[in-house]
């Protein structure tokens, strides 16, 4: 290790010390395989005053969806809005060629909601949160 180096803790990080190490490591990926990069899947829920009550972010990157997040407001819970969300999601990665997805849900989230739209899990991570798990799920987009 370089002697006028030094590793510290940053107590109060600053966003552009974040981005100075996502994008190092994001142009170290893009060396590694022939420039690819990801881009940003963003849906929207708007309610009637056109505030977001809900939506699904993913990043498409080396042919895979990763979706990261999808919430909705409570009360929008259980009206098709997350199957809405997660078929659109998935067509539009097909569109940008995706062949596969992938996601990680807790225990206290939806692991069977997402189940029953195909994934399957592959892995899960005991005790995260304490006394919860942790779920990875994936799903081929080819058949659809």
């Amino acid at each position: 290790m370089n002697e006028a180096c030094r590793i510290t803790v940053e107590t109060e990080p600053r966003a552009t010390d974040i981005n100075a190490i996502t994008l190092g490591l994001l142009a170290y990926n893009s060396e590694k395989t022939g420039g690819a990069s990801f881009e940003y899947l963003v849906l929207t829920v708007r309610d009637e005053n056109g505030e977001v009550a809900g939506g699904l972010v993913a990043v498409v990157y080396l042919g895979w969806l990763h979706i990261q997040a999808l919430w909705l407001k409570e009360e929008l819970r259980g009206r098709g809005y997350g199957d809405s969300l997660l078929a659109m999601a998935e067509q539009e990665g097909i569109k940008r060629g995706c062949v596969n997805a992938c996601l990680e849900t807790f225990s206290f989230q939806a692991q069977p909601f997402y189940e029953k739209r195909g994934y399957n899990t592959y892995a899960e991570l005991a005790d995260y949160p304490p006394g919860g798990k942790k779920y990875f799920l994936s799903k081929s987009l080819k058949a659809q």
